[in-house]
């Protein structure tokens, strides 16, 4: 029996309801433990404590930052807006990863809003019973999230100048 004190593992994240419904966003594979958009600084611990299996012997993390240059250009801060079904679509990135790769728990949690250089933008982890699979399927992760989650990019540029990635 569980103490009702006690924290417990939840497939439901909370939708904001600039992006959704408002609802829980709730799966019936609970692999995917974590997916959330949100203001709010990311921890990687907390997609480590998403991720924690018993099944699980190897764990990747992926952390994204807000870097000082691109392309040669001087970079002082950016903004990311996310597209109303954008959550929607992270969930199907997330079962196709779990459908994909034997994970064990599987997290991700992006930054929208303005960020400073140094700043978190992206957490995603994966468990799995060895690490050749927790590495493939946090690649896989990142890599279609990246591709496929209408998420938008706002830079400003030391010179003044500003422009959008990924619109």
């Amino acid at each position: 029996m569980t103490d009702s004190t006690e924290p417990t593992a939840t497939t439901a994240t909370e939708v904001p309801d600039a992006y959704g419904s408002g609802q829980p966003d709730v799966t019936p594979d609970d692999r995917i433990r974590l997916l959330d958009l949100r203001e709010s600084p990311l921890s990687a611990d907390e997609v480590l404590a998403a991720i924690a299996d018993p099944r699980a012997g190897g764990f990747c993390l992926f952390v994204g930052a807000v870097r000082d240059h691109d392309e040669g250009r001087s970079v002082t801060e950016l903004g990311y807006e996310a597209h109303p079904l954008a959550l929607r679509e992270l969930r199907a990135v997330a079962e196709e990863v779990v459908a994909a790769h034997p994970v064990c728990g599987l997290a991700a949690v992006h930054r929208i809003g303005d960020l400073a250089i140094g700043e978190a933008a992206v957490v995603v982890g994966v468990s799995a019973p060895h690490r050749d699979a927790a590495f493939a399927a946090a690649r896989m992760l990142i890599d279609d999230l990246k591709a496929r989650v209408p998420l938008w990019k706002h830079q400003r540029f030391t010179d003044g100048d500003a422009e959008w990635v990924g619109a």
